[in-house]
């Protein structure tokens, strides 16, 4: 077994407290940060091996440590402050591993298409990123102004869809252009049409607009708007919220099969 490392100036206890800070880093070194033995654990199960892993000896889930050493992944023990340090969390899990940016392969010409406009909120692109992982969806665009989708926050928000559902950030132009044989839906409360009318079935991308503005006009071109109707006096459901309703109709008309 290794020795504890015990120094916060380890060159990987170094890196790994960047990744977790720093979307620079994680964009420069194409590595990203996975705190806590259920999101490990899931990164392996997806067929993913980190480049190392920091673990505190005594809180450790040794089972997942057995998993991991079957990868030949590089073990690390470390005290615990030193986990403390290389933590983006209040109460470190006892294990971070750092793992090669996901790439996912892109689908040739999807059908199911989720596109986030300038949604800022790390929790809210994490569960997004869940439901549409859950729900079917075969490729997330992010529009500019969207928070990193690599950021710690996300990642752990987004339980595991990173390594499940290819992400691609893209200007407005290339997304016209990827979505050119598909319809486009953009989700707006004000829209006449019930997201429930919509035959979704067909090849689609359905538009999340920005959490407290909702789409910018870039997202409103040759969209077709639509809405989730609601009791008369509430307020608008969030971005997360809205998207989840969708979403699971469209995965339910998509296993209900053709009409």
């Amino acid at each position: 077994m290794n020795d504890v490392i015990t120094s916060l100036q380890n060159t990987r206890v170094k890196l790994a407290a960047a990744l977790q800070k720093s979307a620079r880093a994680r964009r420069q070194e194409r590595k990203i940060p996975l705190e806590g033995a259920r999101l490990i654990r899931d990164a392996l199960l997806c067929g993913h091996v980190p480049d190392f892993v920091l673990y505190d000896l005594q809180t450790a889930d040794y089972e997942l440590v057995a998993a991991l050493q079957a990868t030949r992944a590089v073990l690390m023990p470390a005290a615990p402050d030193v986990i403390k340090h290389a933590s983006e969390t209040q109460q470190p899990q006892g294990m971070i591993a750092v793992f090669p940016l996901p790439m996912p392969r892109m689908p040739r010409q999807p059908g199911r298409i989720l596109i986030l406009d300038a949604v800022r909120e790390p929790g809210n692109m994490g569960t997004l990123l869940r439901t549409a992982a859950a729900a079917g969806v075969e490729v997330v665009l992010l529009a500019p102004e969207c928070v990193d989708p690599y950021n710690p926050k996300v990642l752990r928000a987004g339980m595991g869809a990173h390594f499940r559902l290819p992400l691609v950030e893209a200007a407005w132009t290339e997304i016209a252009t990827y979505c050119e044989a598909v319809t486009v839906y953009l989700a707006a409360g004000d829209a006449e049409q019930p997201y429930s009318a919509v035959d979704w079935r067909s090849p689609h991308a359905l538009i999340i607009g920005n959490e407290a503005h909702g789409a910018r006009p870039a997202a409103r071109l040759n969209a077709t708007r639509i809405a989730i109707p609601m009791a008369a006096g509430t307020e608008s459901l969030n971005a997360a919220m809205a998207a989840t309703v969708i979403l699971f109709e469209a995965q339910r008309q998509h296993l209900a099969g053709p009409a």
